[in-house]
């Protein structure tokens, strides 16, 4: 039997780590875990509307995700857990570095290996939060993260976030090719 539950949580989160620039060109990133993909080219988060990130987002209307990594994870939670609002060199103090993006006027975290490029295409207020839905524009991924051109997770080392246990999970290996799997039922 299976037993009942009083909050429900949705799974996976990506732990997004998005990048902007404040307005006199500093950069600033956060860690976010409510956001997913919309169809083949948009995403969409989910970002309260307190948030230098926030802010920055509805002045420059670009900005950049990146993945956050097993590797990086304390720099990843980081700037999660610390305001722009409060500590505009936050990159700097945990060890990030940024390039500047030549889609989009928002940073490229250079640690982080898998990078989204966004151009914003509406911001609501709604549920107390503000969502941005944003047109993909370019993706950026290292080298020693691709099989066959293509971005391989296992190598990346990406992380989600478990909201039922408030703790960052590595993704693992492959378990099924899709479209393919469930081809034996035919």
């Amino acid at each position: 039997m299976k037993r009942s539950f009083e909050k429900g949580f949705f799974a996976p989160l990506p732990v997004l780590i998005i990048g902007t620039y404040n307005a006199n060109g500093t950069p600033n990133a956060m860690n976010a875990a409510w956001g997913g993909q919309v169809g083949m080219s948009q995403i969409s988060v989910s970002l309260s509307s307190s948030h230098k990130t926030t802010e920055n987002i509805r002045l420059n209307k670009e900005f950049t995700i990146a993945y956050a990594t097993a590797e990086q994870i304390a720099a990843c939670d980081y700037v999660g857990i610390v305001s722009g609002n409060n500590e505009e060199n936050k990159l700097e103090k945990c060890g990030f570095t940024v390039t500047k993006s030549d889609k989009v006027n928002a940073p490229v975290i250079d640690q982080l290996p898998v990078t989204i490029e966004c151009r914003v295409i509406d911001i609501q207020e709604e549920f107390g939060e503000t969502r941005v839905v944003a047109e993909v524009v370019g993706l950026k991924a290292d080298e020693n993260v691709l099989t066959d051109g293509k971005v391989d997770y296992s190598k990346a080392g990406l992380v989600i976030y478990d909201t039922a246990t408030k703790c960052y999970r590595k993704v693992g290996e492959s378990v099924a090719v899709a479209r393919s799997a469930g081809k034996k039922f035919q």
